[in-house]
């Protein structure tokens, strides 16, 4: 898949919506600042989106497609994620695409690996949530317990649970049992029992809790200390940044008013990804942008979650440099401090 699986809406169109929803004013979301600035170095755009496993909480970036047209982007396509990993971070690492949001972990994995990826900007706060039988009353009771996998060990979902295992004292490698399994199964295996736990993402979680599958035993958007921090971060390729520092700017500045977006006109921004065929229905696409936690990208302070992660991860030995030479070595917020004062709440 190496072009835009969707039909975006037209520039009158979206801005027809816009004028409807009263939401210009609000986000900025007409060219202004960027009328005046030199235009992007290039005029195509890489994200990633795989519909195998649609993660609806990087909703911003398909909400973004006609921003992105606005900002002198004529070319954008999607791409799909690599060897059967659920990684956004590995795809910009690979060159396979230039700007995405990506999990934490993976932006941070990858960069130990000497992969070219670098931090923008956060995304939102929280998004992923543990489901478990009724049997499990806690997540402290998942010692000993069998936990679902996508693909392998050195999965997104591994490095997480790790994460969070060790945070409350338990070994991931002695205390729990792995099971690797397909994403779609996940729900069935914890109907039956075949597994006692699982880590979904929108619109998954939102599913799951509509159809009563096991119950919620961690909530990253509700819990500490996980709500305290970045879920996810805007990722760019380093090469493309690099090269391209006005269309970068002109790109992160495209996703962060489309994260206003979702969490100002969440009814605006489902209608936008539903019609132009994100893989769910509306009222769910409302739930997501309505339940994840978009308006905070300009209050949290990404290199901490970096820091967070970094210190965790070290200490699990995932990663082996110093925690602040990796988090200095995988950020530039030079963008972002541009357009907090630009895009002013």
């Amino acid at each position: 898949m190496d072009s835009l699986p969707f039909q975006p809406w037209s520039r009158r169109k979206f801005l027809g919506h816009l004028t409807a929803a009263g939401a210009v004013g609000l986000t900025g979301l007409r060219p202004g600042v960027a009328a005046a600035e030199p235009p992007p170095e290039t005029t195509s755009i890489r994200i990633v989106f795989d519909p195998r496993v649609p993660l609806l909480c990087y909703g911003p970036q398909y909400v973004a497609t006609e921003l992105l047209r606005m900002e002198g982007f004529t070319e954008i396509s999607y791409s799909p994620f690599l060897d059967d990993t659920i990684n956004d971070a590995k795809v910009v690492g690979a060159d396979k695409a230039d700007i995405t949001a990506a999990w934490v972990g993976d932006l941070i994995t990858e960069a130990e690996a000497g992969k070219p990826v670098v931090g923008l900007s956060g995304m939102h706060i929280g998004c992923t949530e543990v489901f478990a039988h009724e049997s499990i009353k806690s997540f402290r009771d998942l010692r000993g317990k069998k936990v679902a996998l996508f693909t392998s060990q050195d999965s997104a979902e591994r490095m997480w649970f790790s994460i969070m295992f060790s945070y409350i004292g338990l070994d991931p490698d002695q205390d729990i049992e792995w099971v690797i399994r397909p994403y779609e199964e996940w729900g069935e295996l914890l109907a039956a029992r075949e597994v006692d736990a699982v880590m979904v993402w929108p619109p998954d979680a939102q599913r799951f809790r509509e159809q009563n599958i096991g119950h919620v035993i961690l909530n990253t958007t509700t819990d500490r200390p996980w709500k305290d921090y970045f879920c996810c971060l805007i990722t760019g390729n380093r090469k493309f940044v690099n090269e391209n520092p006005v269309a970068t700017k002109r790109a992160l500045r495209a996703m962060l008013k489309a994260t206003d977006l979702c969490a100002l006109e969440p009814e605006l921004a489902a209608r936008s990804v539903i019609d132009n065929g994100f893989p769910t229905d509306y009222e769910r696409a409302l739930q997501v942008f309505r339940e994840v936690p978009y308006a905070q990208w300009r209050e949290f302070d990404p290199e901490d979650t970096l820091r967070f992660y970094a210190l965790r991860m070290h200490k699990l030995g995932l990663i082996q440099r110093p925690p602040n030479t990796l988090v200095t070595w995988v950020s530039d917020w030079r963008f972002l401090n541009e357009l907090k004062q630009e895009l002013k709440a």
